[in-house]
């Protein structure tokens, strides 16, 4: 394996590990969340959470957020001398919905084309159209057709397609808990609306096929979970939260089947969805960052990465000690990853496609960002060492090219590779995207 030399966060000379040829190494953005230009387009789901009084920590919304929407030459510049060679965006359902929806994302395929980076659309991350609703089974037959419309539109520049994120958050926190859009307390009421997205995805990859695409995913968000001890109540209750938060999305996907238990709970017939659901994968897309620790609930309420967990779950979730914390309390843990591939290699078999890395990254503030760039090398190396163990990785996005509207959060929070100036939009290069463009030079 061949190996490069680059300088790390701390100054050292350090190996930096050569990943196969033709691996994706990018960033990623949510329409959301960077783009703006709420006016130009029909309202969604989390126009109308952020509307209402504290919901958003802040009390701002993304109306004007990066206004990418106007300013993506720039951004797209900022790709090009960055040196990824792909950037995963998403694209609005309720941007495409209007006459002129499609030609914004026309000229910025168009853009990224002409600065040698390659497209990856995700087709629905979170902001649902507000005429339409996941408890509904219609809405999984409704995202099929925009699907179609957008690979009609796009599919001959666009070659790799992700068809949902993070469905689990999307129903845990925005249908269960209450904490994002649409702000549904349902808690295991929440159940359908995983169920609907799933089917979604499925019906999604067959319009796909039909229009030609031959490389597609999804972006799940898993992490391993770490029961709090060894006690018999400890361990129930890592299991169930497993199921929960990385079985009942995988498991359907990869096996065809839900988690024992839970296909029951699930609306329509459940048999004949799951062969939808497990539409074969061109690659599965993981959404990495942290692992989880586990334990019995405690019987009150806490406080876990900005979210309240409320006390009647059959879980708690405790601190991981001795180890790092991001500004936004999550833990540091780049082990978890190699952890997390090789546990699902184990797991799924043959049944696992190749895999992306569809988001990793951290929330620092400063623009030099000294522990992001740790935080990045230890994650890139975490990733080489599950190669190294035989898991078929094909690319890894860092998250996010820009600071941006951090749902919940609103401005709180900075992800981003680029400093964004919220008042005058300005964006200034961090530290962290200094070090990494040298690590992508390195590895041409």
């Amino acid at each position: 394996m061949i190996r490069r030399m680059a300088t790390d966060a701390r100054g050292a000379t350090n190996p930096i590990p050569q990943f196969p040829a033709g691996f994706l190494r990018g960033v990623s953005t949510s329409a959301h969340q960077i783009e703006g230009a709420v006016d130009e387009r029909e309202p969604s789901v989390w126009d109308t959470f952020t509307a209402g009084p504290g919901r958003v920590k802040d009390g701002s919304t993304a109306a004007v957020a990066c206004d990418h929407y106007h300013r993506y030459p720039q951004d797209v510049a900022l790709l090009a001398d960055l040196g990824v060679n792909a950037y995963r965006f998403s694209i609005s359902w309720p941007r495409v919905n209007t006459p002129k929806g499609l030609d914004f994302y026309d000229r910025l395929v168009d853009e990224l084309c002409a600065a040698g980076v390659r497209p990856v659309p995700t087709l629905f991350h979170w902001d649902l159209p507000v005429a339409l609703d996941w408890l509904e089974r219609d809405t999984a037959s409704r995202f099929a057709e925009y699907v179609a419309v957008v690979a009609e539109r796009l599919g001959d520049r666009v070659k790799k397609w992700i068809t949902l994120n993070e469905p689990a958050e999307h129903t845990l926190l925005g249908h269960a808990l209450g904490t994002h859009a649409p702000g549904r307390q349902l808690l295991f009421d929440a159940l359908p609306v995983a169920h609907h997205q799933l089917l979604a995805h499925g019906l999604a990859v067959r319009a796909l096929r039909a229009a030609g695409a031959t490389d597609i995913g999804i972006a799940n968000s898993h992490g391993p979970t770490w029961p709090a001890s060894q006690e018999p109540a400890d361990l129930e209750a890592a299991d169930f939260y497993d199921v929960l938060l990385n079985r009942l999305f995988a498991d359907p996907l990869l096996l065809g089947q839900y988690p024992d238990g839970i296909g029951e709970l699930m609306p329509g017939d459940v048999e004949a969805d799951l062969l939808v659901i497990a539409e074969p994968l061109d690659f599965y897309g993981v959404n990495y960052y942290a692992p989880t620790r586990v334990g019995a609930p405690q019987g009150t309420e806490i406080e876990f990465g900005g979210i309240s967990m409320p006390a009647e779950l059959p879980f708690s979730v405790r601190e991981i000690e001795g180890v790092p914390t991001t500004d936004f309390g999550w833990p540091v843990v780049p082990e978890g990853l190699t952890e997390l591939l090789t546990g699902f290699r184990e797991r799924y078999g043959d049944r696992l496609p190749p895999v992306v890395i569809t988001e990793n990254g951290c929330s620092y503030e400063g623009i030099d960002d000294q522990e992001r760039i740790a935080y990045l090398d230890g994650h890139i190396r975490a990733l080489h060492r599950a190669v190294e163990a035989g898991v078929d990785v094909r690319g890894y996005f860092v998250w996010s090219l820009l600071d941006n509207f951090e749902w919940a959060e609103g401005y709180a929070r900075r992800f981003g590779l680029v400093h964004t100036d919220y008042e005058t939009l300005t964006r200034t290069p961090k530290a962290s995207y200094g070090w990494l463009r040298d690590v992508l030079r390195a590895q041409r």
